[in-house]
């Protein structure tokens, strides 16, 4: 059952009716005073008076403080095609008040009900969110193809896949009504791109997905590790698709946080050290995860990129461990130092990777779906890629998987012969290379707050000293967000996702900081102005201006010091829901 396609919103003082531009007669009803729902039949229930406008979806309906909220999308882009069907891009969106006055909050209430759209409004901001009226999205091409017939005639809301279903808390009240159906519209966060590309002279249609997981969602410091349930911080499903002379392939990777209990909170150190969580019990952790994904993808090969020194190597070792007791004969563990191997920018190093799992990458295969129904292959197994952040290692590891996927692929099709390499095939490498450098960058952008680093590699098969300084420059705005914006990101997908819940007149939480959280900032811009007074505007050189100089210099030291020690203090921390992770110093 597909959802409507085009809506028109009119407006009252009263009431919000929507209706369908291909069958009118079919309109919602929304009351603004009584917050119900409700299906009438016929334009004449519309008022005259009533403010009219086209719509491209429902995205749902939120609670706040000054009461529920309507969020609709006004502004959409094609991304693509995928099987035939038209996917959408999210480019911008409202959210309309059901109450006409918001004259009944007091002014702790009117700020804090600012402050919970601003959230709303953040992920709602956050590249990119998608959908299609008529296809689902949320699922693969096998996993479609795999269905009954019957699936597919149920509402789309319905056999969508919950994993990537991103606005499932906001469309509640429109599935607790079936009759609703065709105005209920999944979203999903992730990133879709399809190119009409020529490969050899020969025309394809080259598709990549992505479908990022609400479960555990978060940011980068705050989000790590799996949860008692066995769902993994920054997961996402990532399918390449090959649409050629109607015959179709599809190959998917997952990746997602080391699935052990850990955490690695900020504490305004550059890198905070990651560690394992004493006495957890992570085998079940750990195995519940797998469960998960067995059932939803076949065998699993774990390719573990971090550092096996230091403090990620301890890591390592605890992941090690808990893997060697799980002892499953459908997961197979493989450690890869990145870094260390790939030192000195030698990134071609990764083929020692890519040649120990090759006889896996030609056991799995992947998905393969003739014109005439016939399925070829299924792809019985998937690579589960993971760095420390499965962010920057994760994208350069899976681009590369991705690549030998297309050889097999185009061999397999007679688009290649024999001999025939894709990385000879110049303008389809170019292409290939910036889409999974976009992808990258996306991905990275929804967890860490900034682009990915090392996508001058993914862009052009080799580091370079401009993409090191993007590196470097991408380094430090990570490094702001993480420890003073991200609580705020934390508390916005927790708000958007359902895992905090607004309730009527309640003040959202709030965290002491206590004198030092004002007192050392202060005294450090003081300071340093002085000293850049001091040093860009000296009258003369002399003894008093030295000691001067020399004094707040050390206080400048001196409060940087403090701040370094008392770090936690200062971060920005989640607020909405308790996750064991404020310091102890700062009460709620």
């Amino acid at each position: 059952m597909d959802v409507y396609d085009s809506l028109i919103l009119h407006e009252t003082s009263d009431q919000f009716f929507i209706e369908p531009s291909q069958n009118p007669t079919n309109i919602l009803v929304i009351d603004r005073l009584n917050h119900e729902f409700s299906l009438v039949d016929g334009r004449k229930h519309v008022p005259s008076t009533a403010k009219s406008r086209s719509i491209f979806g429902i995205v749902g309906t939120i609670r706040l403080l000054a009461g529920p909220y309507l969020v609709v999308i006004t502004k959409c882009s094609k991304a693509g095609m995928v099987n035939g069907q038209d996917i959408w891009k999210v480019d911008e969106t409202e959210i309309i008040p059901f109450a006409r006055t918001i004259l009944h909050l007091n002014e702790e209430q009117l700020a804090d009900n600012k402050v919970y759209t601003a959230m709303i409004e953040h992920v709602l901001n956050i590249p990119h969110l998608y959908f299609s009226y008529t296809y689902d999205l949320t699922h693969s091409l096998q996993r479609l193809h795999n269905t009954m017939p019957e699936f597919l005639q149920i509402p789309l809301h319905e056999r969508a896949d919950e994993r990537f279903v991103w606005n499932r808390h906001l469309i509640r009240d429109l599935v607790s009504q079936p009759e609703m159906a065709k105005f209920v519209l999944p979203v999903m966060l992730g990133f879709v791109q399809t190119h009409h590309v020529t490969v050899n002279r020969k025309k394809l249609l080259y598709t990549l997905i992505s479908r990022r997981c609400c479960y555990r969602a978060g940011t980068r410091f705050f989000m790590r590790g799996v949860d008692q349930e066995g769902q993994v911080a920054n997961y996402v499903e990532t399918e390449q698709i090959i649409e050629y002379q109607g015959d179709k392939c599809s190959f998917i990777q997952t990746r997602g946080s080391i699935p052990i209990f850990w955490s690695q909170l900020p504490t305004l150190k550059y890198k905070p050290k990651p560690e394992a969580v004493q006495g957890a019990n992570h085998l079940e952790g750990l195995s519940r995860h797998f469960d998960f994904q067995v059932l939803n993808y076949g065998k699993q090969v774990i390719l573990n990129l971090i550092d096996q020194k230091g403090a990620e190597g301890k890591l390592e070792k605890a992941f090690s461990d808990v893997i060697n007791s799980f002892r499953s004969p459908f997961v197979k563990y493989e450690a890869f130092d990145f870094h260390h191997e790939c030192r000195k920018m030698r990134y071609d190093r990764l083929s020692i990777l890519l040649d120990r799992v090759s006889a896996e990458q030609e056991e799995y295969v992947y998905f393969m779906l003739l014109k005439d129904g016939t399925v070829v292959r299924q792809q019985d197994g998937v690579f589960r890629t993971n760095c420390i952040d499965c962010l920057d290692r994760t994208n350069v590891l899976q681009s590369l998987l991705a690549r030998r996927n297309l050889q097999q692929v185009f061999m397999k099709f007679g688009i290649l012969s024999e001999g025939q390499r894709v990385e000879d095939q110049q303008d389809f490498e170019s292409l290939f290379k910036n889409i999974w450098a976009d992808h990258a960058d996306v991905i990275s952008t929804q967890y860490s707050g900034t682009g990915a680093l090392k996508t001058d590699f993914t862009r052009l098969g080799k580091r370079t000293k401009a993409g090191l300084l993007r590196d470097g420059v991408n380094s430090l705005v990570r490094y702001y967000k993480n420890n003073f914006a991200d609580g705020f990101r934390q508390d916005a997908i927790d708000l958007f996702l359902g895992n905090y819940v607004v309730e009527e007149g309640r003040l959202a939480p709030r965290i002491d900081r206590g004198w030092k959280y004002l007192l050392l900032p202060g005294i450090w811009c003081i300071a340093a102005t002085m000293v850049f007074v001091t040093v860009l505007l000296p009258s003369e050189l002399s003894t008093e201006s030295l000691l001067y100089l020399l004094f707040w210099s050390g206080m400048a030291v001196a409060s940087s010091y403090f701040i370094v020690v008392n770090g936690p203090e200062f971060v920005d921390w989640p607020k909405l829901v308790r996750r064991n992770q404020i310091p102890k110093q700062l009460e709620l």
